[in-house]
């Protein structure tokens, strides 16, 4: 045993030496995030704080997977029980063998056990998931290994401890100590005196201290980076509405691109995404595209980003990323391989049934191997990789539908359509790089006001398919209360003019004074937004906002969930301040409530209702479609494995109604096999994009004989006029 002064004096120069390092790596991986572009919005206090609390605290995102998330519980907070003990157990080698003097230490001994005993449990069930189950999500490897080595060692040695201090200070067993005293009777089994246990008490000590600051050390280097970012991350998260995204000033002159063409046009509040993410792959887990064979997978985007930001960071800085620096060898730099370009091969199995929500009908892992054969270190120098092409394909940019189901899962509060919104804009405004479907159906916006091109006096010919009720323009009817805008699938598009013929009706029966723009009326901008096309997006917004103040607008509802999204959260950025706009289903909701729409027919349908991702997870609305529903005779309401919040994308968002599908299998096809699986005679849906895009999964299925598509506005006319 060493003497006490050269115990302390060891300990000191441990300690520091472990600090000194840490906080090196932690300031260079800060240097390399001021150089991205500053964050200009302070976050809202008091609701961030609320927000790190629950995600941070309450674990309300990594409980959505309750196996996993009980056993993150259980180590978090094991290890903050832990950290008391950590002290006591220092300060007890330091001092010779005398403890911290507290109160209450017998129940205090009793928690440190109980805690070191579960989270060595749980460090074996996260083991078991990875290595046993090897779910597809998780990465498996020497890295992962190591930190739940670490975690395990940790443990065992201060459970070793405490046994071993037992011994020397012979002391019985007790109910209070029961892992210390079984260890202690062990010892004593093996004749172990007590001055041969002090020995041992010193070794476990010194080698939990140790591990102790091989953990410290080993933190910021790795993944488990998100135990210090991930509740900044949390509380720096956006007080805005979710999904909106961030305007650009396009009159700067200054400017010389738009959008992100290297990895320091992002905002330093992104590149804190990129060191928050904790790789559990729960994103890509539930990511449409991921799940279909596409090239994106949202936790690959985040951790290619990461490397890259710390390869160029260290290039530019001159700081390695790595400490202590002689333990390591030069950065490697990572690029994507050549053929980046092309998309995975998706050979899903029809007996696969692991951990993708919703069963065998989707599959991430062809995109995951995919990603992983395709991110290999490079010769070339970190300036001379280009962040579109090297770091992030075009494939990967384009496939992403904003679904935001990835943002959803995600326990760290990572925003990942930002950035790929970010990176269309550079493709669209500053390269002109835009795949050819997109191009057209944006050209067609700006010349026609929308998608397909058809000339803008068409716009109100659906009006004369009503059977006669009137369908009143704002110059017809300048009085009127709520502005009907129709959107450009209701007023072109043959199926969804269906839609707003129905709605149409039912505003009519519960006496709404309603007017449309009629063929004023522009496309709301949300597509070329998506799509990255900002500068058409900003026309279309001043030119929409100019119309409804010409015409008084106060109240607006439409049936697209994108337009809604549109109007609702991102045009007041724009100036349209004091106009209430409502979801079509929100509006026949409250129309329902107030007695004003009597559904008095029966409708006998097994119904699965499925969520439309703007009007769901966009904008929290999955309450008043269900009502609408729930409150029609004879019909049975079913629900998908993947509902409300978790529910899957249709395939149509970010723009790719307008694109055609090239890799893997159809998203469409896949959430329509979902709905499937619940047996039902017809998919309700909320939003015109969903619809379409649902009808025609039921068409490549060949069940549109037995199953029909229709949206809650056409169910709730049945029931209201009945059958016609």
């Amino acid at each position: 045993m060493l003497p006490s002064w050269l115990n302390g004096l060891l300990f000191l120069l441990v300690t520091g030496y472990a600090l000194c390092l840490f906080c090196q790596a932690v300031y260079r991986r800060y240097a390399y995030m001021k150089l991205g572009k500053a964050s200009v919005k302070p976050p809202d206090w008091r609701k961030r704080a609320r927000e790190m609390a629950a995600q941070a605290l309450g674990h309300t995102k990594l409980l959505k997977d309750r196996r996993s998330g009980i056993m993150h519980l259980v180590v978090f907070y094991g290890f903050i029980v832990l950290q008391f003990g950590a002290l006591d157990l220092i300060y007890t080698g330091l001092s010779g063998g005398e403890p911290l003097p507290m109160p209450g230490r017998t129940a205090f001994g009793l928690t440190q056990e109980i805690a070191a005993l579960l989270v060595l449990i749980a460090a074996g069930y996260a083991a078991y998931r990875r290595y046993g189950e090897k779910l597809a999500r998780l990465k498996r490897g020497w890295k992962p290994a190591i930190v739940l080595l670490l975690i395990g060692v940790l443990m065992l040695t201060v459970l070793l401890s405490l046994g071993f201090y037992r011994v020397w200070e012979g002391r019985g067993a007790s109910a209070f100590a029961p892992v210390s005293s079984l260890i202690a009777e062990a010892a004593s089994g093996l004749t172990l005196t007590p001055a041969a246990a002090k020995n041992a008490f010193f070794v476990c000590w010194w080698a939990h201290l140790l591990v102790l600051l091989t953990f410290l050390v080993y933190v910021p280097q790795s993944k488990h980076f998100h135990l210090i970012t991930a509740p900044i991350n949390l509380f720096l998260g956006r007080a805005e509405p979710v999904g909106k995204l961030s305007s650009l000033d396009l009159e700067d002159e200054t400017a010389e691109t738009f959008g992100v063409g290297k990895i320091e046009d992002f905002r330093r509040g992104q590149m804190l995404d990129f060191y928050a993410c904790v790789e559990c792959g729960r994103c890509t887990n539930v990511c449409p595209a991921a799940g279909t064979g596409k090239a994106l997978s949202p936790m690959h985007l985040i951790t290619k980003l990461r490397d890259h930001l710390t390869e160029k960071g260290a290039a530019i800085t001159s700081k390695s990323p790595w400490v202590p620096t002689f333990a390591f060898s030069n950065v490697s730099v990572h690029s994507m391989s050549a053929d980046a370009g092309s998309p995975p091969p998706f050979f899903p199995n029809p007996e696969w049934k692991e951990d993708a929500a919703g069963g065998a009908v989707t599959d991430i892992r062809p995109t995951l191997d995919w990603q992983r054969e395709r991110w290999t270190v490079t010769d070339r120098k970190p300036e001379e990789v280009s962040l579109i092409g090297d770091v992030v394909s075009e494939s990967e940019i384009w496939a992403c539908t904003t679904c935001r189901s990835c943002e959803d899962q995600c326990p760290v509060g990572n925003e990942h359509v930002d950035k790929i919104v970010d990176l269309r804009r550079y493709l669209v405004l500053t390269e002109g790089s835009v795949p050819q479907e997109a191009q057209r159906a944006m050209q067609n916006i700006e010349r026609q006001g929308n998608p397909w091109g058809i000339s803008r006096n068409d716009r109100v010919r659906w009006t004369g398919e009503i059977g006669g009720i009137p369908v009143p323009t704002v110059k017809d009817n300048p009085g009127f209360e709520t502005l009907f805008i129709v959107g450009s699938m209701g007023a072109y598009d043959n199926r969804s003019r269906k839609i707003s013929r129905a709605f149409v009706r039912l505003l009519h029966e519960a006496g709404v004074n309603f007017a449309i723009l009629g063929n004023e009326e522009k496309n709301s901008g949300d597509a070329p937004r998506r799509m990255g096309n900002e500068l058409l997006f900003q026309q279309l917004c001043a030119e929409n906002i100019a119309t409804f103040r010409k015409y008084g607008v106060r109240r607006i509802v439409t049936a697209c969930p994108h337009t809604f999204h549109t109007l609702k959260n991102e045009y007041p950025d724009f100036g349209l301040v004091g106009v209430e706009v409502l979801h079509h289903t929100q509006l026949l909701d409250r129309l329902l409530r107030e007695g004003r729409l009597a559904p008095s027919h029966s409708v006998k349908e097994r119904i699965v209702y499925h969520d439309s991702c703007y009007l769901g997870r966009y904008n929290g609305e999955y309450d008043a479609p269900r009502h609408l529903l729930r409150a029609i005779e004879g019909l049975e309401l079913l629900e998908m494995d993947r509902s409300r919040e978790n529910a899957m994308c249709c395939g149509a968002g970010g723009g790719l109604m307008w694109m055609e599908e090239t890799a893997g299998k159809r998203v469409n096809a896949a959430r329509t096999e979902q709905a499937l699986q619940t047996k039902p005679t017809m998919i309700g849906s909320a939003c015109p994009y969903c619809l379409t895009m649902l009808e025609d999964g039921t068409k490549q299925m060949k069940a549109d004989d037995r199953v029909k598509a229709r949206d809650v506005a056409e169910i709730l006319e049945l029931a209201v006029f009945g059958a016609t």
